[in-house]
């Protein structure tokens, strides 16, 4: 594997408006702001975001809880949590946080323990199929058992970990397959005469980068026994979901950041073994990118599913199993990150038989643009639909822990008249 820590040529010296656009979103004291808050919310500060009738928003936690840059939570066992906090883009700056959140509670924010530290920017979080949680750092795959304390188990090692996009994201299907992102090194893959070369350096070779790899798990020990590209072109696969009953992995496409209000689009890809998907040649719906006209045939690759806002970013889905005894179900729900104005907001999409999402968005969390003092720009990062029903969510712009649950103090159904 030691060929996928090739980096495009001139790429690290390159300030990519990909890598600005990401330092943008890590939390300094000075950007982290405070929500303000009236009421309360299953006996939390009640949050006022725009949120469904008949839902409220709490606060949860935020930096009095220890959050820093939280990036994923994940329901481990019934009302405990863990979430993933990056720290910073610094290296060995992350850590795994635990905590628990009983249905009934009193007002206050949660109580954090630490389990891991000097963990290098994790974002994957991910329950395996052995029970095991896995943790994706940027250049490692590990797994733990539940019950503390946590005994780091690598599962792959030596990924890149350089480069615009070093962030490992996790996705899990049957026949013990866990697909990994392998983000790309640079914005467009520009080298240092701020060129665009073809072919892209990212993509020659049999260790491409910008790709989502097909790691086989199999044996007594559940071990690696095969990791191989599944899926190329794709700049930063941070958006993983597998849905279940079509067996259809689907990919959120993390675009090439022009400095366009409305382009180029976001991508919401059906992933099939073996296809390109066009980075960095081709954009949304098969259009050739800016300073590749004339050189390619975008026709050649495959078109998105869906086209999504320009800098929606998105950063975490999960399509929620139709049989699922929660509001979300049949839904593909996704964390829209970006802080430009297609971004920032939660949203559902409706899955069919064949695991085709269909449109409108389903706004479950919006508001989050910055309206002055106490409602501050957000970014949601990640999120959880837990047992409970409940959907957690990390904003990591202002360092906090939000949670959209039914809202108790909502008038119930009028009675049908018969």
């Amino acid at each position: 594997m030691s060929a996928l820590r090739r980096v495009a040529s001139g790429s690290v010296a390159l300030a990519s408006a990909a890598l600005v656009a990401l330092a943008m979103a890590a939390p300094t004291s000075a950007r982290a702001a405070s929500y303000a808050t009236e009421g309360t919310c299953a006996g939390f500060p009640r949050v006022g975001l725009a949120v469904p009738a008949g839902w409220c928003l709490a606060l949860v936690a935020d930096a009095s809880s220890g959050l820093m840059f939280p990036r994923r939570v994940l329901e481990v066992a019934p009302a405990r949590f863990w979430i993933v906090d990056m720290g910073s883009w610094e290296p060995k700056r992350g850590r795994l946080l635990q905590f628990d959140l009983p249905a009934a509670r009193g007002a206050g924010p949660v109580a954090m323990t630490v389990i891991a530290d000097k963990l290098d920017r994790p974002l994957g979080l991910a329950l395996g199929p052995d029970g095991r949680v896995y943790v994706g750092e940027a250049g490692r795959i590990w797994r733990t058992r539940v019950a503390l304390p946590i005994a780091q188990e690598p599962v792959l090692d030596h990924l890149p970990d350089d480069g615009a996009h070093p962030l490992k994201e996790i996705a899990f299907a049957p026949g013990g397959r866990m697909f990994v992102n392998v983000g790309s090194s640079s914005d467009a893959c520009r080298d240092a005469a701020n060129a665009l070369p073809m072919p892209c350096s990212d993509l020659v070779g049999a260790t491409p980068r910008a790709a989502v790899y097909e790691a086989v798990l199999g044996g007594p020990n559940l071990t690696v026994q095969s990791f191989k590209p599944y899926a190329t072109g794709l700049r930063n696969s941070l958006a993983l979901a597998w849905v279940g009953a079509p067996g259809v992995l689907l990919q959120g496409e993390n675009s090439v950041d022009y400095r366009d209000e409305d382009a180029p689009n976001e991508e919401l890809n059906r992933l099939v073994a073996g296809k390109s998907y066009g980075w960095p040649y081709c954009v949304g719906a098969k259009q050739v990118a800016r300073g590749y006209e004339g050189r390619v045939d975008c026709a050649k690759t495959e078109a998105p599913a869906m086209l999504w806002p320009a800098h929606a970013a998105p950063l975490q889905m999960v399509a929620v199993p139709s049989d699922a005894k929660n509001a979300f179900a049949g839904q593909l729900v996704v964390a829209w990150h970006g802080y430009r104005a297609g971004g920032h907001r939660i949203v559902g999409f409706g899955l069919d038989a064949n695991g085709r999402p269909s449109g409108p968005a389903r706004m479950w969390i919006d508001g989050w643009a910055a309206r002055g003092k106490g409602h501050p720009l957000g970014t949601p990062a990640g999120f959880a639909v837990d047992s409970a029903g409940r959907l957690l969510v990390v904003e990591d712009r202002n360092r906090t822990l939000l949670m959209l649950v039914r809202d108790p103090a909502a008038a119930p159904p009028a009675a049908t008249i018969r």
